[in-house]
């Protein structure tokens, strides 16, 4: 071969890829056949095409399905690698398409390298949860420690059933201690009954009591102001014994009892020893006379100290 002169071979005989360019084509040059099988490889890609040839923004044509030397396929809306065609429309640009943004998986942090669960905000959590589950146990046993601590004060201050307090004032504590009381001396004697004051312990003014109440007919009558209001009451009667058990007949406003008066040595004390013993009476408002008096069938041996009206309630 000399300079001008390219001899009895052509183009592509020396150049197998001769056909790529605009000059080995104008000389004829032709891609070698193999029905599919480019440039002594396989099943490769016969989608080459010459320098320039290719013209960006116009539809091109499906490549064959093979090329030559192993090119890999172009993928459909590609025109290079990577670059996608003039036409190529992306399926979140189309109506309806899938949105661009990417988005998190449930229980993944949007930040880190890996992409997995947030372990750090997971294990912050788990410890603040023990902490106050801790902390809750803490308190509750820490009041249940106060309240036994408190009740054992409570038992110690407050007043139980068998300690006194102080009584709360009330309209029936202030009548019952304006209710009247009387020494038996200054009452209305009648029957043969007498002052005496021999016996020890009597609580009238003096130490002065009544005597001669044993015989029938004897009688106090006592008169009594400043009644507040209607009802039941009781009226007390301090006495002393000599020898046996006594009983009267008690008379409120001019109607007798059918129920005599008791007086007995409730409490089994020696003779002369003084004790009190009541009668339920229903007294008016204002005035009222009660008579304690010895009538038939009465034993009436006994010493008379005070008479007093209270509530109908035990004092």
């Amino acid at each position: 071969m000399t300079s001008g002169n390219n001899g009895a071979s052509t183009p592509e005989d020396e150049d197998p890829f001769g056909y790529l360019y605009a000059d080995g084509q104008a000389n004829g040059a032709q891609p070698p056949s193999g029905g599919g099988y480019g440039y002594g490889y396989p099943n490769s890609v016969n989608r080459t095409r010459s320098v320039g040839q290719r013209q960006y923004g116009q539809q091109q044509a499906p490549a064959a399905p093979n090329g030559p030397y192993g090119q890999v396929p172009q993928q459909q809306g590609q025109t290079g690698y990577g670059q996608p065609s003039a036409h190529y429309q992306a399926p979140e640009t189309l109506p309806g398409g899938a949105p661009t943004s990417q988005q998190p998986m449930p229980g993944y942090s949007g930040g880190g390298r890996s992409g997995g669960p947030n372990t750090k905000g997971l294990l912050i959590g788990a410890i603040a949860v023990v902490a106050a589950v801790v902390i809750g146990i803490a308190i509750a046993m820490a009041g249940g420690d106060d309240d036994k601590g408190d009740k054992g004060n409570q038992a110690a201050t407050t007043p139980t059933t068998s300690q006194s307090s102080e009584p709360s004032p009330s309209t029936s504590a202030s009548e019952a201690a304006d209710l009247p009381e009387a020494d038996v001396k200054t009452m209305r004697l009648e029957g043969g009954t007498g002052v005496a004051s021999d016996v020890k312990g009597a609580q009238a003014d003096g130490g002065v009591y009544v005597q001669g109440f044993n015989q029938v007919g004897a009688s106090v009558t006592w008169t009594v102001n400043g009644i507040k209001k209607a009802g039941v009451y009781r009226v007390y009667v301090r006495y002393s014994l000599p020898a046996e058990d006594a009983n009267a007949t008690v008379t409120v406003n001019g109607k007798p009892s059918s129920r005599p008066l008791n007086m007995k040595n409730f409490g089994g004390l020696p003779a002369n020893e003084w004790q009190e013993t009541w009668a339920q009476v229903s007294l008016t408002k204002g005035t009222n006379t009660i008579q304690l008096s010895c009538q038939q069938g009465n034993q009436c041996n006994a010493l008379l100290d005070q008479f007093s009206v209270t509530e109908n309630v035990d004092r």
